[in-house]
């Protein structure tokens, strides 16, 4: 049998379409099920449960908003020269 599971690449691009509009939002927890924002919370904990009272057992996504994450790029050139 197959395991289902979920990447949540809708609710990802979600949350990168809308991180633009959270400066104000910075440190607390957005709940996101599909391309729909279902809430934002102060903690983690108040997120998760929300998300269990509005989608029972079908998968939701929670993450902390936070400033765009820097990309670190190494290269193989690079590498070569720390030889």
């Amino acid at each position: 049998m197959a395991m289902n599971t979920t990447t949540f690449e809708k609710e990802i691009a979600t949350y990168n379409g809308k991180l633009p509009e959270w400066g104000g939002e910075i440190g607390r927890f957005v709940l996101i099920k599909d391309e729909t924002v279902a809430g934002i919370f102060d903690t983690y904990n108040d997120a998760v449960a929300a998300g269990y009272q509005q989608f029972k057992l079908e998968p939701f996504f929670v993450k902390q908003i936070a400033p765009a994450e820097k990309i670190h790029f190494f290269s193989r050139d690079l590498d070569l020269a720390c030889r």
